[in-house]
């Protein structure tokens, strides 16, 4: 069976290397930063609630399973959010490790007086390892959960400790193009466990994570049509309009050639790119039988370099801007689900862009006025397997394991001395504690108000306008969001990313729907108004500006209120400008007064833990929050 292989100047077997960002000082910073994240976000879930010890400081205290108390300062958002200071974070109670005040107790000290007498003096605990195991009955996750997230967790770590080791200033990552720019990020601000990668080893995070920015060379495939199918938008109808575009002639050439070479006829072959790691563990594997007969053919990589971003199983070409990016299956287990391509959602995800693309062109405000980008799924191509497809009770990662989608390139899409960087971007901060934003709006010259509303002006109306005017919504979290700058950094525009999965259309019949091919309407996921509107709440406002107007006011002088003030500015701005959707701006009701609290945590440690299921799990609801574009003087839970 054909093994890509590692690339490694020798295919010899090496021995351990020891890695230099892990070391005792820069895993306790990443450590305690971590800690304070799982403290605050698992009280804006309700998974914990602290209790407030009175006094202006904001001081909390939260028991452990085993009698000792944490003690913390923390600062109250919006929605409810908690802001917890890692430096401020102590123990008191049980004395588990008073000989390293650092590492404060841990899975063998569960029981009190297993290392020493009770002690009142308070020291600083910054293991949140060690806080799951002395705190699991207080969290209410079972044993099988906790063995599994405290190896996410650690992985976690692992991947933060390396990223300090590597970090630049913010200054040096305004200068970097889009696609480097995705290997400096922290991962997904919300959930705890962001960069867990289950499946991956040590040397598979070391090759294709994007905090490791290496640059990669995609092997190719070639699939029998008996078992594959193409999709694509008009103009890429035919795959081979395709491959003219992604492949050099001799590149080809040379995939024909193996092709007959064994006997084979090139015409009744579909070729794909796959991930390296994907076809050694999962392709060949599970394949073993369509490899065997023909079906599935190894063939050898492309010349071009790609970058994986953020979503780790998206490519960026970096060799020729011009060709398509290409998302790949990736069956870890990394930010709630398995990543891997479904495959009617692959097949699917030319006709939801070709139907996407088609509102924004015939409409002058998205398409003048806006200038969004919706960077289009263009073609693809999935493989089912000819069992797991078939029985509707296998675990859904196992139907997932082989296709490949292409998508628009960034790049040619902007005018010239513009720059395009993902909204996650701008919460980031360097190890100077410098925010991103806080470089961006310096260098624009305007003020931070002023920059400000310049960003919501590019972000919102394009959102607001597919929500009220078509029913639709994408899932405008930190990475599908692209921000798009002019020379002096001022935010301008937005570009839009992943269609096929995070688009979702009203349930309740709208005029506009008419005329939406089946395929699309088959495809998409349908909400009820009422909750369509919580992809803008909790992808957007909850997911990246619950972030982002803390860091407003603690680095551009922005107080928080003034911040939302803005949002919701921008929002009523729109209603005043299309008066005839008024019903709509009803229907579609991002100013009531409270929204459903969606956890993703919870789900982890709650609903879903690590099992297997036949459908990807969903965000968890869990009571509601108060809503701060509400105009009512804002409360705070």
């Amino acid at each position: 069976m054909p093994k890509y292989p590692a690339s490694h100047d020798s295919a010899e077997p090496h021995a351990p290397h020891s890695t230099p960002e892990l070391n005792r000082a820069g895993w306790d910073r990443a450590a305690a930063r971590l800690l304070a994240k799982m403290l605050g976000e698992f009280a804006y879930e309700q998974i914990i609630e602290p209790t407030a010890l009175g006094g202006a400081d904001g001081t909390y205290s939260l028991p452990l399973d085993d009698g000792a108390t944490l003690r913390f300062r923390a600062r109250r958002g919006v929605y409810g959010s908690w802001r917890v200071d890692s430096g401020s974070i102590t123990e008191t109670g049980t004395d588990h490790c008073a000989s390293d005040p650092g590492r404060s107790g841990g899975a063998l000290d569960a029981a009190p007086g297993l290392n020493g007498a009770s002690s009142g003096a308070p020291r600083p605990f910054r293991d949140p390892l060690r806080f799951l195991a002395r705190a699991h009955g207080l969290l209410g996750i079972d044993g099988a959960t906790l063995g599994h997230l405290i190896r996410e967790l650690t992985a976690t770590l692992a991947a933060d400790a390396g990223l300090d080791h590597t970090a630049v200033s913010a200054a040096r990552l305004a200068e970097l193009d889009y696609a480097e720019l995705e290997g400096h990020q922290t991962g997904h601000p919300w959930l705890v466990a962001n960069k867990g990668r289950l499946g991956f080893s040590a040397d598979d995070t070391a090759r294709f994570a994007p905090e490791a920015r290496q640059r990669v060379r995609l092997p190719w495939i070639a699939v029998s049509t008996r078992i594959a199918g193409y999709r694509g938008v008009p103009r890429l109808a035919d795959p081979e309009h395709l491959y003219a575009q992604e492949l050099d002639p001799a590149v080809r050439a040379s995939f024909d050639a193996t092709l007959r070479a064994r006997g084979l006829d090139p015409g009744t072959y579909l070729f794909l790119p796959v991930h390296p790691w994907q076809w050694d563990e999962w392709i060949a594997p599970h394949f073993a039988p369509a490899i065997a007969a023909g079906d599935v053919v190894a063939l050898h990589a492309d010349d071009d370099l790609r970058l994986p971003q953020q979503s780790i199983r998206t490519f960026t070409n970096v060799t020729r801007q011009d060709r398509h990016t290409v998302k790949l299956p990736l069956s870890i287990l990394n930010t709630l689900v398995w990543r891997g391509l479904p495959t009617e959602r692959t097949l699917a995800a030319p006709a939801v862009t070709a139907w996407v693309q088609g509102r924004c062109d015939t409409d002058p405000f998205l398409r003048d006025a806006c200038g969004v980008i919706l960077l289009g799924e263009v073609a693809s191509v999935a493989v089912e397997h000819p069992l797991y497809d078939r029985l509707p009770q296998t675990p859904y990662q196992y139907k997932e394991i082989l296709g490949a989608i292409w998508r628009e390139p960034l790049h040619p899409r902007l005018a010239p001395g513009e720059r395009a960087r993902t909204l996650a971007s701008l919460l980031h901060t360097d190890p100077r504690g410098r925010a991103f934003v806080a470089e961006l709006v310096t260098r624009s010259g305007l003020t931070p108000t002023a920059w400000l509303t310049r960003l919501f002006v590019a972000l919102l109306p394009p959102l607001l306008h597919f929500l009220y005017r078509y029913g639709t919504v994408f899932s405008p979290h930190g990475e599908n969001a692209i921000v798009v700058f002019d020379g002096q950094d001022v935010p301008v525009r937005l570009a839009i990313k992943d269609f096929v999965d995070d688009v979702n259309i009203s349930a309740q019949p709208l005029p506009e729907h008419d005329g939406m091919p089946e395929a699309v309407r088959r495809i998409l996921l349908t909400e009820e108004p009422s909750f369509l509107t919580q992809f803008i709440h909790s992808g957007l406002f909850v997911g990246v500006f619950r972030y982002l107007s803390p860091l407003c006011e603690e680095q551009l002088g922005v107080p928080e209120d003034e911040f939302w003030s803005l949002v919701r500015a921008e929002i009523v701005r729109y209603h005043a400008r299309f008066p005839e959707l008024k019903d709509r701006f009803e229907m579609f009701d991002l100013l009531t007064p409270r929204i459903e609290r969606l956890c993703l945590n919870r789900n982890r440690l709650h609903l879903d833990g690590y099992r297997d299921r036949a459908q990807r799990p969903h965000a968890a609801v869990h009571g509601t929050v108060p809503n701060p574009l509400h105009p009512s003087p804002r409360v705070r839970d």
